[in-house]
């Protein structure tokens, strides 16, 4: 479970606030204003999340191309080369 802080109460606590999180695993939420700002969390946390992340990104990519693929199934590489050539006439290049 996680605790919240202040951020003026984090300042006059950081050392104990930061050995739990570091050897007790407690990840703080941040306030500003009684507003959550930021979060204070273990750096392995951290690592899971950003390599989640990056799962994520790269399974949306993978739809996005299998999809590309799925609609641009029907179209060929020649009639590719045409529009493009096409285009290119119209502006000139």
């Amino acid at each position: 479970m996680h605790k919240i802080i202040g951020v003026t109460e984090l300042q006059r606590r950081f050392r104990p606030v930061f050995d739990q999180v570091v050897k007790e695993n407690v990840p703080y939420v941040l306030t500003r204003g009684s507003r959550p700002e930021a979060a204070l969390i273990p750096y392995e946390e951290f690592i899971r999340f950003q390599a989640l992340q990056e799962q994520q990104v790269l399974a949306r990519f993978d739809q996005l191309v299998a999809r590309m693929a799925e609609q641009n199934a029907a179209v060929s590489e020649e009639q590719v080369a045409a529009d493009v050539a096409a285009a290119r006439a119209e502006l000139g290049n």
